[in-house]
């Protein structure tokens, strides 16, 4: 039975599936989708809910690959787009979210934000924690925040606009727009750091996942297509994708399947 390339949910989109193996699925997240507990009820965009509703109704994507169980390991925020992992068991869930937690996960971001940064590449290791007095927000707190630590490159900049690769080594919540807007370079149509634009959303696109596969030891390579997402800001692709000696971006082998095995 041949196997769909994308994930067919109601009322959305086709949502590409960028990689798969025998252990986890990564799809091409698109924007508006939340990553919340299925039992939350408050929102008819929840991923992981309506994921597990479409297995259970033995959907053909679903179906055709034998799935009964399909659990994000890693969240992208609601406006976020980009690579997002799912693992197809238990034992997978706990085995990938270890590499999350250990930082041996390679994350690579795009970030279009205003302003035009001063240094062409920098590390911003401020503390966040909970802002108690405003909810869903996160706030630097030297006291009694925990670790975060994200390294930028400015990849090209157009007008009052800046494109930037963000590499987050922690994985706080919020924790790339926070830093931006620490920076001085709050990330493009940000309601909660910034200021929201209703001509335009939220610019953060999650571009990139590398790690060791910690069954087959074998290092895998997930891309996520980003012409759509660059061009939408008036960036020109060709001008900046290039490799570098830090993990840098270049063109995914197959438009579709931006993915690399070796």
């Amino acid at each position: 039975m041949a196997k769909p390339n994308s994930i067919e949910l109601p009322d959305c989109e086709p949502i590409p599936i960028l990689y798969e193996d025998r252990a986890v699925i990564a799809m091409d997240k698109p924007r508006g989708w939340m990553l919340a507990p299925v039992a939350w009820q408050n929102t008819s965009r929840n991923l992981q809910a309506a994921i597990e509703s479409s297995i259970a109704a033995r959907d053909f994507w679903a179906r055709s690959r034998g799935l009964k169980f399909l659990r994000h390991v890693h969240r992208l925020d609601a406006d976020t787009s980009g690579v997002l992992l799912f693992a197809k068991s238990p034992g997978a869930v706990k085995r990938f979210f270890d590499l999350f937690e250990g930082r041996k996960m390679e994350k690579t971001y795009l970030a279009v934000v205003v302003g035009e940064p001063k240094q062409n590449e920098w590390t911003c290791e401020l503390k966040l924690a909970p802002d108690k007095k405003r909810f869903r927000k996160m706030k630097v707190d030297s006291r009694h925040g925990k670790n975060a630590e994200t390294r930028f490159r400015v990849l090209e900049k157009h007008g009052k606009l800046s494109l930037v690769e963000a590499r987050p080594v922690t994985g706080r919540t919020h924790q790339i727009r926070v830093h931006l807007a620490e920076s001085g370079l709050p990330v493009v149509g940000d309601e909660l750091y910034g200021r929201e634009d209703a001509r335009l959303e939220l610019g953060l696109r999650a571009v990139r996942l590398a790690y060791v596969d910690p069954f087959t030891r074998r290092r895998v390579e997930i891309r996520a297509p980003l012409e759509t997402f660059c061009r939408k800001f008036g960036f020109d692709i060709p001008n900046f994708l290039q490799d570098g000696c830090s993990g840098g971006l270049r063109p995914p082998p197959n438009s579709k399947l931006g993915h690399r095995r070796s």
